[in-house]
């Protein structure tokens, strides 16, 4: 079995491999006119440029059709670092391998410490902004302090508008989401949604979702916490909502699971090469799910997470024996 471990150090090779090799393909094949001057190579502190790989899978928003790549990130803890560390200077390869690859969906929140601070200072400094889908949340209880913090989420953001704003954990939502609808209606946000993080929200997310209709949804679901699929998720999908999924790792307690567990025979016909994959495809593979957010600050790691994006989706088959193994 290759471990999330032990495969991880030649990842980012492979990925930087996916994503350059198209470019390089395409200059042999269409070589410039002898006559044409030569384009100096750029300095080697100048940031390389953002290429979309093309091979992640992408779904639509129902509430416009716009595609976003399946596989985002998140930004709980691993972007929780002090500016200018050792930790934040890793952050900036690590958020060019997501960008590189083919990602764009972001999200944060201001109650993840200094995150949007990170996040807005890496996408300043990395010029990414255009490149992102950027995703934080609404926390306070009212409105005044609601209108203040999200004041200070552009701030830290370094922007002037966010595509996504939701409401975290449902808090104070009846004042929460119709705030969020008028910075919509001004501009300031492309789309509104509801958070949650534990089954034990799903019914009251489930009840606001078919009173309100919001553009997104954001809960959990993994190959141990499946129960979304049992009414959420097709309440969604019937009603044209978004989902974005988080803890598809279970806070990072499946790895440990699976530390001495090989992957299914039928793992690598389904191009998985690690538990990471495949517990990130899992999610994906339901045709309700619209994005999976892992976070992680380690490059390598996040070069892994995109490989779930590409290639084949699990059947049926298939997703029904993960949800068994982890039962």
């Amino acid at each position: 079995m290759t471990s999330r471990r032990d495969f991880l150090a030649s990842t980012v090779l492979i990925a930087t491999g996916l994503v350059l090799g198209p470019l390089a393909a395409c200059s042999r094949q269409t070589p410039a006119p002898p006559s044409a001057p030569a384009t100096p190579a750029p300095p080697p502190t100048a940031p390389q440029p953002a290429l979309v790989a093309g091979s992640l899978i992408t779904r639509a928003i129902p509430a416009t059709g716009q595609q976003v790549p399946v596989i985002g990130a998140g930004t709980y803890r691993s972007y929780e670092v002090p500016l200018g560390s050792g930790e934040f200077e890793t952050l900036k390869e690590t958020i060019r391998v997501f960008f590189e690859g083919g990602g764009s969906v972001f999200d944060t929140s201001p109650n993840y410490s200094n995150a949007e601070d990170v996040l807005g200072a890496l996408l300043a400094e990395g010029g990414w902004r255009e490149r992102c889908f950027l995703a934080t949340k609404l926390a306070a209880d009212d409105r005044a302090a609601l209108e203040a913090q999200w004041a200070n989420s552009l701030r830290r953001l370094r922007t002037d508008r966010v595509e996504l704003l939701q409401v975290h954990n449902l808090r104070a939502w009846e004042i929460a989401l119709p705030y969020a609808r008028q910075l919509k209606e001004q501009g300031l946000t492309k789309y509104i949604g509801i958070t949650h993080h534990l089954e034990s929200g799903h019914a009251e997310t489930e009840r606001i979702m078919r009173a309100e209709r919001p553009d997104f949804i954001q809960i959990d679901y993994s190959v141990n916490a499946p129960q979304a699929a049992d009414s959420l998720l097709p309440a969604a999908q019937a009603l044209g909502v978004a989902v974005l999924i988080n803890q598809p790792f279970d806070a990072g307690k499946l790895f440990a699971q699976v530390a001495d567990k090989p992957l299914p025979e039928w793992a690598a016909g389904a191009g998985v090469t690690s538990w990471a994959q495949m517990f990130l495809k899992f999610a994906v593979s339901h045709p309700a799910v619209t994005a999976v957010i892992p976070a992680t600050g380690k490059p390598d790691r996040q070069a892994d997470n995109l490989k779930a994006g590409t290639g084949a989706l699990l059947s049926q088959e298939q997703q029904s024996e993960l949800v068994k193994m982890f039962a």
